[in-house]
């Protein structure tokens, strides 16, 4: 039942923010920013919880760290980047907000990089 928490305070944080917003947009603002950086801690042991079981099942598979690594870290720039682009988008800034995504796509390209490679020398050494 915890999604109805986090649910029942969007709820009721956005009502709040509605009648504030008529007064005074910049505290409607800020409180907006406020309540989603309460809600992703509030998420946070749930990232761990997933980070622990992804972590366990890559060392039982005697998967190479580096990749674990590389693919938590995606997996962390992906939702830092979609988080922040939502927070422009809130603001009013989209054109700040496809910038953001965008950097999140090149450094997850970049950070891919160690991996690609290794599938391509793996296809490399496959082909006789």
């Amino acid at each position: 039942m915890e999604i109805a928490q986090v649910v029942g305070f969007g709820v009721i944080a956005a009502v709040i923010i509605i009648f504030i917003r008529q007064s005074r947009p910049d505290i409607a603002q800020l409180l907006s920013i406020a309540v989603g950086i309460v809600i992703v801690v509030y998420l946070l042991g749930y990232l761990k919880l997933i980070i622990d079981v992804i972590t366990d099942l890559a060392l039982e598979a005697e998967i190479n760290t580096v990749f674990l690594r590389t693919l938590l870290r995606v997996i962390g720039v992906a939702y830092l980047a979609e988080f922040g682009a939502q927070v422009c988008r809130d603001a009013g800034e989209g054109s700040i907000a496809v910038k953001i995504e965008f950097a999140g796509k090149l450094i997850i390209l970049v950070m891919a990089i160690p991996i690609l490679i290794a599938v391509l020398e793996g296809i490399i050494n496959f082909i006789p």
